[in-house]
């Protein structure tokens, strides 16, 4: 049953030698020579573009991390603890309640 379903899926694969000529031979025709130069500059500036936005906001975002690292965690000295006099400890009971209402 499966394979009935994934039979027509598997008929969908990378195009072979004849279908890329094809595919190009219709870009040719679509755009011309003297097109086709600017059509792959213009795509290679997009891609670039695309790659310097996506490593531009991974360094944000890494430098968020970093920031927030740098906040959360104190310094050594902070976290020492210092003794406290007897006198200022205060120590008090829990407040009776009566049980039945």
């Amino acid at each position: 049953m499966l394979s009935i379903i994934l039979k027509p899926v598997l008929l969908l694969s990378m195009p072979g030698e004849s279908e890329w000529l094809l595919i190009l031979l219709v870009i040719l025709l679509f755009f011309g020579g003297k097109k086709i130069p600017d059509l792959m500059r213009g795509i290679g500036k997009g891609v670039r573009e695309f790659n310097d936005a996506k490593q531009h906001v991974k360094d944000e975002i890494e430098a968020g991390m970093k920031d927030k690292d740098v906040v959360t965690t104190p310094p050594p000295s902070a976290t020492t603890p210092t003794s406290v006099p007897d006198a200022a400890v205060v120590t008090t009971t829990p407040a009776t309640t009566p049980t039945n209402l």
